[in-house]
């Protein structure tokens, strides 16, 4: 499978994260963690604009009654794009300053899925995973997680992915749309080159990996643990990925420098970038929240 790589936007994100595809806007939504704001990226005109939100911000998805939902440092938030005005829609371990909200991703029936990660090192797993459903209510699904961080779902959605950075492994659990729950969790990919970060799922089935310290998105076969692909990035800190565009065919990535030294920032200088990948496969869209 040939692919091409470009440079979209030299960004210099401090922690570029979370995208998602707004396919009825036709723009990326992406998020910086560490700078604290949500960007949004039009490919038409190249131009890409911030939204400042006040905190370290997970992720973010479009909502179905329009604008976008974010989880930031405390919980889940509606976000007016235009204005930049926010409302808690439910509070998550507001009461612990030792954790934050990383990575999410919504599921085809619009629940929203995000976990939670120590906000510095700790040799406990202080993270959990949650799901926002769009009644506002929000279950806990798992506990005892180091580094909540990628999300997907099989095309026919009986299967969902999730990973957890530092073991280095890429889980698998089934998945049952109508209730959202999990079960029967196996190991589909073992990560070898420094640790998995963000995902994405195409139409094939294949799940992409964003190796944080590989500098590269990598392709596998769920089914058999074998990778398929390899796409280099000239960004160590290679954090996620997702499909984008007209026909849902190229692979937007982003980069962080967070934790680089000058060495490496001066030898890998487009670190914190914006990269779009030709890779040959049409992706999944990006679910919207239903609440």
């Amino acid at each position: 499978m040939a692919h091409t790589l470009e440079l979209i936007l030299d960004a210099r994100a401090t922690l570029g994260e979370g995208p998602s595809w707004h396919v009825g806007e036709g723009v990326l939504y992406w998020v910086d963690i560490e700078g604290r704001a949500i960007h949004v990226y039009h490919p038409g005109t190249g131009r890409d604009r911030t939204i400042p939100v006040g905190q370290m911000v997970g992720a973010v998805v479009p909502r179905a009654q329009g604008g976008l939902v974010v989880v930031l440092q405390d919980g889940f938030y509606a976000l007016n794009p235009v204005t930049g005005a926010l409302s808690l829609l439910a509070a998550v371990e507001a009461d612990d300053p030792r954790t934050r909200f990383n990575d999410g991703k919504c599921d085809a029936r619009g629940r929203f899925w995000a976990g939670t990660m120590a906000i510095a090192d700790s040799p406990e797993p202080l993270g959990s995973l949650y799901c926002l459903e769009p009644d506002l209510s929000v279950r806990k699904v798992l506990s005892g997680i180091f580094c909540s961080n990628g999300i997907g779902w099989s095309p026919d959605n009986r299967v969902m992915y999730y990973i957890d950075s530092p073991t280095r492994k890429v889980m698998a659990y089934d998945y049952h749309l109508d209730t959202g729950t999990i079960a029967n969790p196996r190991v589909v990919a073992e990560i070898d080159q420094g640790v998995p970060d963000g995902m994405t799922v195409d139409e094939e089935g294949m799940i992409w990996v964003a190796q944080w310290d590989g500098g590269v998105v990598s392709r596998w076969n769920p089914y058999t643990g074998e990778r398929l692909l390899t796409v280099e990035v000239p960004a160590p800190r290679t954090t996620s990925c997702v499909f984008g565009g007209p026909n849902l065919d190229e692979l937007y990535i982003t980069s962080a420098r967070t934790g680089l030294d000058a060495a490496t920032l001066a030898a890998y200088t487009h670190s914190g970038g914006l990269f779009r990948a030709s890779v040959g496969v049409r992706g999944l869209p990006t679910c919207a929240f239903a609440g």
